[in-house]
């Protein structure tokens, strides 16, 4: 079975015609060379084709060169989510792909971490063009680094939303809380927020970050460790308030 056998028939060719399940299943790299290049591989199949996690990047890098192939959307978006198929391939087709298609991406554990990092990457850099409402739903659905992303860079009401996914990670709020440029109504919702105020290592941050609210911080400054709180001295940008609480909380622990 070869391409040009095919076409010079003007049609699907014998093999594929009559055993296309054997070949969709078959181990032999060539015969799916062939296979892929052939005029008679219709969308479903190839996608089907496209479910088998053991292909080669090098045969997934031919299907990326055939036009009959990549005219669907379904097989681009298949292909992109391959965990073998060549970076650069997969990130130019997820340039393409519909925002529900990347969210969905990026949160299957079974897709590779540099794909789940690119779809991230890739929703991120739409949010300034996306409406309030999917701007809501991604902070609510979204990935940790989707969540982390909109907790700084939404208004107040998506913030919120981010601060609420159940995949934001301690991690990126911690990032958050390391820019300096951090909105100040930002760092108030991490310090009032149920389960964010709770974690030491945030509340540490908080103490660090200058636009972080005294009042928030003041009713958590007890449950600091020592240490934190003689580290957190010993930095020379804090702010006055900050440093003022820390100087009382350690001498009231002096006096026990």
């Amino acid at each position: 079975m070869t391409p040009q056998n095919s076409s010079d028939r003007g049609g699907a060719s014998p093999a594929v015609a009559d055993s296309l399940a054997s070949l969709l299943g078959s181990a032999n790299e060539e015969v799916l060379r062939e296979l892929v290049q052939d005029p008679a591989l219709d969308e479903t199949n190839a996608c089907l084709l496209l479910e088998r996690k053991e292909l080669s990047p090098a045969l997934l890098e031919l299907i990326s060169k055939q036009k009959h192939l990549l005219a669907s959307y379904r097989v681009r978006r298949a292909l992109a989510a391959h965990p073998h198929t060549p970076r650069g391939i997969a990130t130019r087709l997820l340039r393409d792909l519909h925002l529900m298609d990347l969210v969905q991406m990026s949160l299957l554990p079974s897709s590779p971490a540099h794909l789940r990092l690119l779809a991230d990457e890739r929703i991120l850099a739409q949010m300034p063009q996306l409406p309030l409402g999917q701007r809501l739903m991604l902070a609510r659905r979204g990935s940790a680094r989707v969540a982390g992303g909109l907790l700084v860079q939404g208004p107040e009401r998506v913030s919120r939303a981010a601060l609420d996914n159940p995949f934001l990670a301690e991690a990126q709020v911690l990032k958050a809380l390391s820019q300096e440029a951090l909105p100040a109504r930002v760092a108030a919702l991490i310090a009032k927020h149920e389960k964010w105020s709770k974690c030491a290592n945030v509340r540490v941050a908080l103490l660090r970050h200058p636009r972080a609210p005294l009042d928030a911080a003041a009713t958590f400054l007890r449950d600091i460790a020592r240490r934190d709180l003689e580290t957190l001295l010993g930095l020379s940008r804090l702010a006055a308030g900050v440093r003022r609480m820390l100087r009382d909380e350690l001498a009231r622990r002096e006096r026990k």
